[in-house]
């Protein structure tokens, strides 16, 4: 990060915390959505006037304030970084900070920072993209609290909320204290990896996204190449996602092309749209879903 901070030893975190809280309702509020359901961060970007492009130049993210404010995102980074970073840069819009630039860093350092500026827009983004009273509702359909649940269901709650696994055990171990370190170290013993083998019995580094039938409001976001775990009864009405297998887990599908389409599942017709954009998108945001996305 460009500029100069102050020592991270004169942080108040409850304090920053607490700012981080009422400021990401406040922008949630100011978008029309509400302050629990799991969101697109890019979509409430736009909401609020903030533009957002990905980019291949090898960083984190960055904030250009002016002359209009924009986000560029490095789209060489897994689609779950993208969008914690993207709610950190929001975090810096809506905090009035100059432009600012993020070097890489590792999902499990997402909490972590070295000065109250980031410690805020980190906590900015984690309350944004994982409401309190938005989890304990997920964990809840799911038969567990979050100081219960297994590696399964943990992993079923980021994807509904578009985050990353080591993120979302961050925010709840040292962001709201509803679990333990301990808990957490435990969790995280269990990679993405080997919860990917765990469910469909491959152990490969591609991105998974699984949808259980407890999955609520967000359209589920992927890019080329993603496997898509789906309930058994799943019906998909988009070509863009392919058979790949059936598990005792649900029905594989990979996402084969770019495009917006529509899958349903369940006895009560619960629905959600499926978008899927490019590996390695460059252009903006919005236009991430289209096949030919030349933009300007």
């Amino acid at each position: 990060m460009t500029g100069l901070r102050s020592p991270a030893r004169f942080m108040d975190k409850r304090a920053l915390t607490q700012t981080a809280m009422r400021a990401s309702n406040k922008a949630r509020t100011k978008a029309g959505l509400d302050l629990m359901s799991p969101i697109c961060v890019f979509d409430l970007c736009e909401r609020l006037g903030v533009t957002v492009r990905f980019t291949d130049i090898n960083m984190e993210g960055m904030y250009d304030r002016t002359p209009k404010p924009r986000i560029y995102l490095c789209s060489l980074r897994p689609l779950s970084r993208r969008v914690f970073t993207c709610g950190h840069e929001l975090g810096h819009h809506e905090f009035g900070h100059g432009s600012t630039i993020d070097e890489m860093q590792e999902e499990a350092d997402t909490l972590q920072a070295d000065s109250p500026d980031e410690f805020l827009v980190n906590s900015f983004s984690a309350f944004t993209l994982m409401p309190m009273i938005g989890l304990r509702g997920a964990f809840a359909r799911r038969g567990c609290t979050a100081a219960t649940a297994d590696e399964l269901q943990m992993f079923a709650v980021a994807c509904n909320f578009g985050v990353g696994y080591a993120t979302l055990i961050s925010h709840l171990a040292y962001g709201v204290g509803e679990i333990s370190t301990a808990r957490a170290r435990l969790l995280l013993k269990a990679s993405p990896k080997a919860i990917r083998g765990r469910l469909i019995g491959d152990t490969g580094a591609g991105p998974l996204v699984v949808v259980d039938n407890q999955w609520v409001a967000r359209a589920i976001d992927a890019e080329v190449q993603t496997t898509v775990l789906l309930p058994h009864d799943a019906r998909v009405e988009a070509s863009i996602l392919a058979p790949a297998g059936q598990f005792d887990a649900g029905l594989l599908f990979t996402a084969t092309s770019p495009g917006i389409g529509r899958v349903e599942w369940g006895q009560a017709g619960q629905s959600a749209f499926v978008r899927v954009s490019r590996q390695n998108y460059v252009g903006l945001a919005r236009y991430r879903h289209l096949e030919d996305a030349d933009d300007v």
